[in-house]
């Protein structure tokens, strides 16, 4: 073999070594590296997880579990007929510690109250001797119109403004209780606007038609005077 050729051949040997051994020194310092960021890293993680722990601490996400065991207390058979549907809206205040010191200790509420009513015949008290046929006429004596429904819309109604003393803390009964007032000014509302006469007229006119088409084209409708 030529001379030329043992240099060729050197070379080429020479330079297999040497990146053989960059390869092998880049591996050792990566590994190094990685050796040597590794706690870094691991509090990093630490630290990132400890942020997480205090965010759940200061926003906690509410957690709602429903009892699985249901008490079913009564079940009755409806025939309500309902005929009119009111829907109201009133402002309610509440008010706690009022006075020349309601700056400090005072707690006043302004509430949106949104509400339905609802009214109508509840059929299940027409008994037989109610209805009578002579003549060609049929004479019904139907029972009053009455409320079936009478709630706030809790997706309606909302708080407007409350104004908490400087010293005391919301009362917690006091949105308690002005919902409860809402509710109740709801329904008076509805009674003051005439929905049980209302209900009853709808009443005799939706029956009208119900007994025309049964046949009884001739009907009369009464109501209880006691």
């Amino acid at each position: 073999m030529s001379m030329k050729n043992n240099n060729t051949l050197l070379s080429i040997l020479i330079l297999i070594v040497i990146a053989a051994g960059a390869y092998f020194i880049v591996q050792a310092v990566r590994q190094t590296q990685q050796a040597i960021l590794s706690p870094f890293n691991q509090v990093d993680q630490a630290n990132q997880s400890l942020q997480t722990q205090v965010s759940n601490l200061l926003h906690p996400t509410p957690t709602i579990i429903a009892d699985p065991v249901t008490y079913i207390n009564e079940v009755r058979a409806l025939a309500r007929l309902e005929t009119i549907q009111y829907s109201v809206e009133k402002v309610i205040t509440g008010e706690l510690g009022t006075g020349t010191f309601a700056f400090a200790f005072g707690d006043k509420i302004l509430f949106v109250a949104h509400g339905t009513v609802i009214a109508g015949i509840d059929m299940s008290k027409l008994q037989p001797e109610d209805m009578h046929f002579e003549n060609g006429v049929l004479t019904v004596k139907l029972p009053p119109a009455e409320v079936f429904i009478a709630t706030l819309d809790n997706d309606k109604s909302y708080v407007y403004q409350r104004d908490t003393g400087i010293i005391t803390k919301p009362d917690a009964n006091l949105e308690t209780q002005v919902r409860q007032k809402g509710e109740q000014e709801i329904l008076r509302a509805a009674l003051e606007d005439g929905i049980l006469q209302q209900a009853q007229t709808n009443a005799e006119a939706y029956l009208l038609k119900f007994f025309a088409a049964l046949g009884y084209p001739n009907t009369i409708f009464t109501h209880d005077q006691g």
